[in-house]
């Protein structure tokens, strides 16, 4: 009820007080107050809290994004292992030789058997590897790298139910503007989520032994160092890349982050598992190096020597022979394999991956100026 004062004031109130009042106890109404001159409205009693107690409010979540993102780090993030690489040092001063971290990584939980995946310069260089899973930590056993993609297998000896492996998701489908989530220890913050969509497909970086890793998913999603080695993962919690490199001022994160496919990731893990390394196929030719070739003014890669008894030999290709004058002749140089063109070495190598030991390819070289294509075998390499 709100008190209106016109006129006289007191007197007005009053007799609107008076009248209220009469007005109640006819209808059997109770709860009115006479406070001197100056009627009051019932007052109802409202708890209060204290002011030391916070107002409870209970979470919600506001879209299905956000469910998504939490379901997939729960199921992701004990799949995520934390990597430390340690080295021996010697003290200057006493000569006495002690072990130091070298750095730190991620890495992710391939199967059950203990296998867990990395990037190779996560590990390089280590004495010793210790992986952090969950709460407990193992010294771990590498088992084999494959430099050229950055990808590393190491071993633990952990319990099967702690060990959980990622499901596998197909990078060859993969689509600009879908979502991404990474999973990794940045700076050792262990078990940090960061997500963003895929910027682009069909990148390249250069692998530690100088290699170009092709078909690299690029993200935005936030990668820094120490995110080496951990998943790349869809929407679906799938792993869809390893990631391996960024792109940033003073090497924090820029919004340019890369990851190796899970497709090549796939085709070198069980090689490195059965065999502690990869096992690729070889026409049987060494190879004039890149920058002699440019010099020469030569698109290909350049057969430097053959193998007579491999398959490069057998179906006649030819490296470099010195003529009577003394002179150095060029033989063959190979310009394509497959229907895969070649334009330097790193191609071949690259197009020679695509293939297996054992099958019979179309070689496509120039001599002398003339095209030709050889069928040749391939080898396995030692």
């Amino acid at each position: 009820m709100k008190w209106v004062t016109r006129g006289d004031g007191a007197s007005m109130k009053a007799k609107i007080a008076v009248g209220v009042c009469a007005a109640g106890f006819i209808a059997g109404l109770a709860g009115c107050e006479w406070r001197g001159s100056t009627p009051q409205p019932p007052v109802t009693a409202v708890p209060q809290a204290s002011p030391n107690t916070p107002p409870l409010v209970t979470p919600q979540i506001t879209s299905s994004d956000e469910e998504n993102n939490i379901e997939i780090y729960k199921r992701a993030s004990p799949s995520t292992v934390f990597i430390t690489n340690t080295a021996l040092r010697r003290d200057l001063l006493t000569l006495n030789v002690f072990e130091i971290p070298q750095g730190t990584g991620t890495g992710f939980v391939w199967s059950r058997e203990g296998y867990i995946v990395t990037n190779t310069h996560v590990i390089e260089g280590a004495r010793r590897i210790v992986v952090g899973l969950g709460k407990e930590t193992y010294q771990a056993e590498l088992v084999g790298v494959a430099a050229s993609l950055d990808i590393a297998v190491l071993k633990i000896k952990a319990p099967p139910e702690s060990l959980l492996p990622l499901p596998l998701g197909d990078s060859a489908s993969l689509r600009v503007g879908q979502k991404v989530l990474a999973i990794g220890n940045p700076f050792g913050l262990d078990t940090t989520l960061t997500t963003g969509i895929i910027s682009a497909l069909g990148r390249e970086i250069s692998a530690p032994n100088g290699r170009r890793i092709r078909d690299v998913v690029q993200t935005d999603a936030a990668i820094n160092p120490g995110n080496s080695g951990g998943p790349l993962l869809d929407s679906s919690g799938r792993l869809i890349g390893v990631n391996t490199a960024i792109i940033g001022p003073g090497g924090g994160s820029a919004g340019i982050g890369f990851a190796v496919p899970s497709k090549s990731v796939a085709k070198v893990v069980p090689q490195l598992i059965e065999h502690g390394r990869v096992i690729r196929p070889v026409l049987g030719i060494n190879l004039v190096q890149d920058q002699m070739a440019r010099e020469m003014n030569i698109t290909g890669a350049v057969v430097l020597s053959v193998a007579p008894k491999l398959g490069a030999g057998k179906a006649g290709l030819r490296g470099l022979e010195r003529t009577q004058d003394g002179k150095i002749a060029v033989g063959d140089v190979i310009v394509g394999i497959g229907t895969y063109p070649v334009k330097d070495n790193d191609d071949l190598l690259n197009a020679l991956e695509q293939f297996k030991p054992g099958q019979t390819v179309p070689v496509k070289t120039q001599r002398e100026g003339k095209e030709r294509t050889l069928m040749v075998e391939l080898s396995e390499s030692e």
